[in-house]
């Protein structure tokens, strides 16, 4: 088969999909000042570009899969050119537009709005939708500073992401508008998804994806429980399914199994020893496959 090839985004989303792949089974080595990855996979080839361009690459098949916020997705204007194969849900961010906290947006739109920015198209069409008399200043971030509540400054409006908002508060700016959100998603080409090899590998990587991330909110509790306790303690468990359940030695009781969401156990394990259940145990998952 011809080889998969995967684009890596550098910084944030390179460490958080790596150690995707890297629990999922593909391992990453990337020597000093190169941009292609060693691999332990033969039918897989990487390449490391930034990701502000991944998703452009992608759209003109210079690549079969990339990994890309999808603000940058939107921002390069090739929704339409890619497939969305699945959100990761990492790095989630909103896109906003942010003012000095002293200043009102709709006295902003009635003069002169210039836009910080590093989203150029994302801004546009923000000046258009709020049919504003808008100029772009593009940034290379830090733009944060570049919006001050003074008549020289800059920019009166700032287009930028944020995750928590600290950063626009510690600069005491304030949101007035959510452009999107986003978060790390897997792109695949449209040429690659027409190549049968090629598609069913990225189905098999998207699996393997959800596998893991699933496993991630999971994990495995076991428990012993006599045979007068069983079913009280089967009909209050929150199983995925149905649990694993097998006799103890000695025909005393059985063991049981569980699958459960990380969230369930602070109030679970309290209330699976009220129903008898003894021994119990917790582990981590690494895949689950439903």
């Amino acid at each position: 088969m011809e080889k998969l090839n995967v684009l890596l985004a550098k910084g944030r989303i390179y460490e958080s999909v790596v150690e995707l792949l890297k629990d999922v089974g593909i391992s990453i080595y990337l020597p000093e000042r190169t941009y292609f990855p060693i691999t332990n996979q033969e039918h897989l080839a990487f390449q490391v570009v930034k990701p502000q361009i991944s998703s452009v690459l992608l759209a003109n098949n210079k690549a079969d899969v990339a990994f890309s916020g999808k603000d940058w997705v939107y921002e390069n204007g090739v929704e339409d050119q890619v497939e969305e194969i699945m959100d990761l849900g990492f790095d989630g961010v909103k896109i906003v537009a942010a003012i000095p906290e002293e200043f009102d947006l709709e006295k902003i739109k009635k003069g002169k709005v210039t836009i910080a920015t590093e989203y150029q198209n994302l801004s546009r069409k923000w000046v258009q939708d709020n049919k504003v008399d808008g100029t772009i200043f593009r940034t290379w971030g830090t733009s944060e500073g570049f919006v001050q509540p003074t008549e020289d400054s800059i920019a009166n409006v700032l287009i930028d992401n944020t995750s928590t908002g600290s950063s626009l508060k510690a600069n005491r700016l304030k949101i007035v508008d959510t452009l999107m959100t986003s978060s790390t998603r897997m792109y695949a080409s449209k040429e690659a998804l027409k190549d049968p090899a090629k598609k069913e590998k990225i189905m098999e990587l998207k699996m393997l994806f959800e596998a893991v991330l699933d496993a991630r909110d999971k994990v495995m509790l076991e428990m012993n429980v006599s045979k007068e306790n069983f079913d009280s303690l089967v009909k209050g468990l929150p199983a995925m399914k149905s649990p694993t359940v097998s006799p103890l030695f000695g025909d005393n009781g059985f063991a049981v199994k569980i699958a459960v969401k990380k969230s369930e156990v602070p109030t679970l394990l309290p209330q699976l020893k009220k129903l008898g259940a003894t021994d119990i145990l917790e582990y981590a998952l690494r895949k689950v496959m439903c």
